[in-house]
């Protein structure tokens, strides 16, 4: 469950391999690409704990990308690198929607720094936290207790069933495939099965219902799964 993983989208193939060894060595598992489109694609159909974004791409440049993916919700927060240090260029940046902004060149360290702070930082989509219940629209994770609460009551969970919750609490709105689901919920267990995971879903949206919340899993088909809400 505590597996990160972030999305670098950046043109330099070299600068590229060396922040993903970088990471590697601070323990962050990363995917990559080297264009714009490309990059929008992954972050709109994966769920990543933090983007690492470079601003002059080829086919869709970086603010595109920022604001294409706010508009449809993803809340990762993202790291816009750049070449281009001015005020005027960092004002854009985050008011497009990067969480902060690094200058080229820069030192890893300083990388992994931002990120580790940046992924201390909730994001104002993601559910509000305290003593490990998880509270999001009208429905509240204990994750402890393995309890869902809502308005008609409350549920007992399945440790599964309660890391799946989980997982879908603390990014709404996102899109998980199957594999970034079996990945987050069963780790390295390989002989997990898919239709296992079709089980755990079935059963969580039956204790939603049940519990009177306003929020499903809904499929989408050929790509994965989301957390939305029943009335939208």
């Amino acid at each position: 469950m505590n597996i990160v993983r972030i999305l670098i989208i950046e043109d330099d193939k070299n600068l590229c391999q060396i922040m993903r060894a970088g990471l590697q060595d601070a323990g962050i598992d990363s995917d990559f690409c080297h264009d714009g489109e490309t990059g929008l694609e992954l972050l709109l159909h994966n769920c990543y704990d933090a983007c690492c974004l470079d601003r002059m791409l080829p086919s869709m440049d970086g603010l595109t990308i920022l604001k294409k993916a706010r508009a449809a919700k993803v809340s990762a927060p993202v790291l816009m690198l750049t070449a281009m240090g001015g005020l005027d260029d960092k004002v854009d940046g985050l008011e497009a929607g990067a969480d902060d902004y690094l200058a080229k060149p820069f030192a890893m360290r300083e990388l992994v720094a931002r990120l580790h702070a940046l992924l201390r930082r909730p994001s104002q989509a993601m559910a509000v936290e305290e003593s490990n219940q998880i509270h999001y629209e009208d429905a509240t994770l204990d994750c402890n207790q393995l309890e869902l609460c809502g308005p008609k009551g409350h549920c007992q969970l399945s440790k599964k069933e309660a890391d799946l919750l989980e997982v879908f609490f603390r990014y709404p709105h996102q899109l998980f495939t199957r594999e970034r689901l079996l990945s987050r919920v069963w780790g390295d267990d390989t002989e997990i099965e898919e239709s296992n995971l079709n089980t755990y879903i079935h059963f969580v949206r039956k204790k939603l219902k049940k519990a009177g919340i306003c929020l499903t899993i809904t499929t989408i088909r050929g790509v994965g799964y989301r957390l939305e809400n029943i009335h939208d």
